[in-house]
C-alpha cells in the first residue's frame, strides 16, 4: 500500500484528533519530508492544507445540519478553542460558523471531498470458505453512498466513535454492512456493532436484523485502505469462477478482535450471502 494512500486513510479516520505531519508520516511508514513530497504530487496540496480543508468541510456540514454547540464542533474538528476554529473556518470559507448554521446550507462553500486514490495492483486472494451465521442485530451509524463516494466511509466510522460510542455496548464485534441498494447503484452502509437486541438503543442509531443464512467468506489481510482491492479480487474474479450464486441480501465486513483502528491494520472478513 502506497504511503500517500495510508496517509489519506489515516487523515479521513482521525481528522478530529490532534494530527501533525510527523504522526501522519509515522503511520504511513515514511519520513515527513518524503510524505510531504508524495502527498503534494498525488493531491496537488500539502498535507496540512488537505487536513484543514477536510476538517472544515465536515464541520460546515454539521453546522448546516443544525449542530447546536459550535464549541463542540470545534473540539471534534481538532481545534482547542472557539476562537481558533472560527478563525480557521473564516479563512477557509469566508464566513463564520454561526452564519453557516443560521442559513442551514453548505451551498456555495468551497468544500473539499475525500481524495479518491487509484485502485492499484491486484491482490492474491486466500481461498474463501463457506460458513453459516446465526441471526445478528446490528446497530450503528447509517449513511448512503454510491460506488464513487465510498471514500467517505472512514469518516463515518469516526463520527460513530465520536458521537455515538457511549450508546453502544462495550467490547462488541464491529461490522460494516452494505444494504438497501437501488437501481442507481447507491446503497446504505451501516458502521456499527452487533447487539443483543434493539430495545433501549439511541433512536438516532440505524438498526438492521440479519437473519441466519449461508455465506461465502474471504479475508482481507493488511491495511484497511486496500480492502477495495480484496473486494475486487473476491467478487470480480473468484466469485464468477466459483459457481456460487449470491443472494439479493445484505453483505458485510466483519472486523477481527485485534483490528487496530488507530493504524488501520488487521484482518477483515468479507461475508457474501448465498442463494439457498
Amino acid at each position: 500500500m502506497a504511503a500517500a494512500e495510508k496517509a489519506l486513510w489515516f487523515i479521513e479516520s482521525h481528522y478530529s484528533e490532534e494530527l501533525s505531519l510527523g504522526r501522519i508520516a509515522e503511520v504511513a511508514g515514511v519520513s515527513p519530508f518524503h510524505l510531504a513530497r508524495l502527498f503534494q504530487a498525488m493531491t496537488g496540496c500539502s498535507v496540512v492544507r488537505y487536513l484543514r480543508a477536510r476538517r472544515m468541510t465536515e464541520a460546515a456540514r454539521r453546522l448546516a445540519g443544525g449542530a447546536p454547540d459550535i464549541l463542540e464542533v470545534a473540539l471534534s474538528s481538532g481545534y482547542g478553542s472557539h476562537e481558533a476554529f472560527t478563525r480557521a473556518f473564516g479563512e477557509q470559507f469566508g464566513m463564520s460558523p454561526a452564519s453557516v448554521r443560521e442559513r442551514g446550507s453548505v451551498a456555495g462553500l468551497a468544500l473539499l471531498e475525500p481524495w479518491r486514490t487509484a485502485d492499484g495492483a491486484s491482490v492474491t486472494l486466500a481461498e474463501p470458505r463457506l460458513a453459516r451465521d446465526g441471526t445478528r442485530f446490528i446497530a450503528g451509524l447509517a449513511c448512503r453512498y454510491t460506488p464513487d463516494t465510498t471514500q467517505g466511509i472512514p469518516a463515518q466510522w469516526q463520527r460513530l466513535m465520536l458521537h455515538h460510542a457511549a450508546a453502544l455496548p462495550k467490547r462488541r464485534t464491529a461490522f460494516g454492512v452494505f444494504c438497501n441498494s437501488d437501481d442507481e447503484a447507491s446503497f446504505e452502509y451501516i458502521a456499527g456493532v452487533d447487539v443483543p437486541g434493539f430495545g433501549g438503543l439511541d433512536p438516532a442509531l440505524g438498526t438492521l436484523r440479519l437473519p441466519a443464512r449461508e455465506y461465502v467468506v474471504a479475508t482481507h489481510h493488511g491495511h484497511i485502505s486496500a480492502i477495495r482491492r480484496t473486494w475486487q479480487a473476491f467478487v470480480g474474479d473468484w466469485l464468477p469462477r466459483s459457481g456460487l450464486r449470491v443472494a439479493d441480501a445484505p453483505d458485510f465486513e466483519k472486523y477481527s478482535a485485534d483490528f487496530d483502528d488507530a493504524g488501520g491494520i488487521g484482518d477483515v472478513e468479507i461475508w457474501l450471502p448465498l442463494q439457498t
